[in-house]
């Protein structure tokens, strides 16, 4: 089957922001910009809207196929920290079906067996099986020893590590940064430079056996300045952040409200503001939600019992796009923050709308307003930090493979 979206504004990672037509042929682009349409294609008048890859959303907890649909995203890399944990074919080959037809699943494998952070997962079985990347899961691996095994194993079978990049030996037992916010109210603790040091160790591991590593959540100056200088010597590394902590600073948790309690957790305001500089220069490669929808049975508790984690796939896009309107970056590099960077990372073919790639496009309108509601929202759980938030930015149509996803 055969669809033309006509009048459209295409926003390409690749050719940046052109007007015209894209042509579909079956799962794929087959052409952009001014071509004959066949007679035989079905017509979409997009009168001026905006067409573009559809997100791909690197690092969730919840295949959440609501959420996603809501948030414009075609693909989605799941974590490891499932139960069962993926570490093994298959459970790798389940999860890669679990989101079908409406969401394809990229199961990222854990680097070593149930996450205990010892000994090693079955890497080169379980990509075969369908994994696309192996990952520490929501923990830090301690032993140097075996995270540098991980590294040397990922390498040799081409795929990339996802790492968390908290030094556990500061972090244990804690729920915030050091800090005046959390002095006040007498939460435990642990200094921002624990990520920093997990940052280092990390880098100069995937220096030295020149694997690919792949920083989920980086939060601090500290960090982004070694990843800076990593990437300057040709080390091999990307890394991610969420809205949250783009748009977000410890004081969000003054009031106890444990929608506000993550991991990584909220950074002082001077690490807030160095995440947008590292988004603008290039340090920051890709934005993801974070996604990891709770429950009251686990958020309406005291703030230190209660679970870290965001529900954050639906208002993934919305909240991004506002670095566009503040003038951070442009809406074609936004893409590639949220669809092109990410599939690059995966070795996914996907995230641009060149001819050729998958037909994984939405439909937007980045001007509709709407509010963001933690009781409305159509995910799993609504426990996001931005309830009550006005944003902008409204997915229309939702294509996955050239198919509508109702």
């Amino acid at each position: 089957m055969k669809t033309v979206f006509r009048n459209a504004q295409l926003v390409c990672p690749v050719g940046g922001v052109t007007s015209g037509d894209l042509l579909v042929d079956g799962e794929t682009i087959a052409a952009t910009g001014e071509f004959e349409i066949p007679s035989d294609a079905k017509v979409i008048d997009l009168a001026g809207k905006t067409l573009a890859p559809a997100l791909i959303d690197l690092g969730v907890f919840a295949v959440d196929q609501a959420a996603c649909r809501a948030g414009g995203i075609a693909r989605v890399g799941l974590m490891p920290d499932q139960s069962p944990v993926l570490d093994d074919p298959g459970i790798i080959r389940r999860a890669a079906l679990s989101g079908k037809p409406a969401l394809w699943v990229h199961p990222l494998a854990a680097a070593t067996r149930a996450l205990q952070g010892h000994d090693l997962g079955e890497m080169a079985i379980n990509a075969s099986a369908g994994a696309r990347a192996v990952a520490t899961g929501r923990g830090w691996i301690a032993s140097s020893a075996t995270m540098r095994k991980v590294l040397a194993y990922a390498r040799d079978i081409g795929v990339v590590v996802v790492a968390h990049a908290e030094d556990g030996g500061l972090t244990d037992g804690t729920v915030a940064t050091e800090g005046e916010t959390a002095t006040r109210h007498g939460l435990p603790a642990a200094p921002a430079i624990a990520e920093a040091l997990a940052v280092a160790r990390d880098l100069m591991l995937a220096e030295e056996t020149q694997a690919r590593i792949h920083f989920r959540q980086v939060t601090t100056a500290a960090a982004f300045d070694l990843i800076r200088a990593a990437k300057r010597r040709g080390v091999r590394v990307t890394c991610g952040v969420t809205p949250a902590h783009l748009l977000l600073s410890d004081i969000a948790m003054s009031d106890f409200r444990t929608f506000a309690r993550l991991s990584p957790p909220l950074r002082d305001e001077s690490d807030r503001q160095a995440a947008l500089v590292a988004v603008r220069d290039g340090t920051i490669d890709v934005i993801a939600s974070g996604h990891d929808p709770r429950g009251p049975e686990a958020k309406r508790l005291p703030f230190v019992d209660s679970e870290p984690g965001m529900s954050g796939a639906e208002t993934l896009l919305a909240l991004s796009l506002g670095l566009v309107r503040d003038g951070l970056v442009p809406i074609e590099r936004l893409f590639a923050l949220l669809a092109a960077n990410p599939a690059k990372i995966l070795g996914l073919q996907s995230g641009t709308l060149e001819p050729g790639a998958p037909a994984d496009l939405i439909v937007l309108d980045p001007g509709a307003p709407w509010q963001i509601e933690a009781e409305r929202m159509v995910a799993r759980a609504g426990n996001t930090p931005f309830d009550g938030l006005p944003v902008q930015g409204k997915v229309l149509k939702l294509f996955k493979g050239g198919t509508l996803v109702e």
